[in-house]
């Protein structure tokens, strides 16, 4: 009668236990963070990285060779190319703090658009030479005047994203049986030790 009893080949086998090929692998966990430079942000960055490098290298000239004919012009101009560079940095970048200085830059850079422009038609006297943002952008078609409004919907669109969470790794006993196996083998090997006794 003994024979009969619960014999390792009853019991849970180390084949059905919970193997790591089983489990839900690093790939399926967190999708990677989004980037402020994929898709439409890509155009955005090359945009601003265009303007960054223009404005900068005007700026650079106009302050080095004629600064005292246009001092205020030539100096917003400055201005705006730090601000353009700094605007495409933190766009490439895309990390939260980086965004968060994007929002800054590209808010003072639509603040001053508005201010420029405003000025350079009210008292054109003080600007014997166009800046970026004289006349609103129009030397360069409005571009300099919508430029900061699409980033600040872009980055506001990546801010109301939510954030990557992990994805939940499933037991490996559950995902291959569909129940609770789990429970299946911890019970196997005691309901065959209690068979043995009784026949015992």
């Amino acid at each position: 009668m003994s024979e009969t009893g619960a014999s390792p080949e009853t019991g849970a086998s180390p084949e059905t236990g919970a193997s790591p090929e089983a489990g839900a692998s690093p790939e399926a966990g967190a999708s990677p963070p989004g980037s402020t430079k994929t898709g439409p942000g890509r155009l955005l960055v090359a945009v601003y990285a265009l303007f960054a490098l223009s404005a900068f290298a005007r700026a650079a000239v106009q302050i080095a060779t004629e600064f005292s004919r246009a001092p205020v012009a030539y100096l917003l101009s400055g201005l705006a190319a730090v601000i353009y560079i700094l605007a495409t940095v933190t766009l490439v970048v895309g990390s939260p703090a980086a965004r968060r200085i994007a929002v800054v830059s590209c808010s003072v850079e639509f603040v001053g658009v508005l201010a420029v422009g405003t000025w350079s038609l009210a008292d054109p006297a003080s600007f014997p030479d166009a800046t970026v943002w004289s006349g609103f952008g129009a030397g360069y078609g409005f571009v300099p005047l919508v430029l900061p409004v699409f980033g600040l919907l872009w980055l506001r669109r990546w801010r109301k994203k939510p954030a990557a969470r992990p994805g939940v790794v499933p037991s490996a006993a559950g995902a291959a049986g569909g129940g609770e196996p789990e429970a299946d083998h911890l019970l196997g090997p005691v309901a065959g030790a209690e068979v043995t006794e009784l026949l015992d």
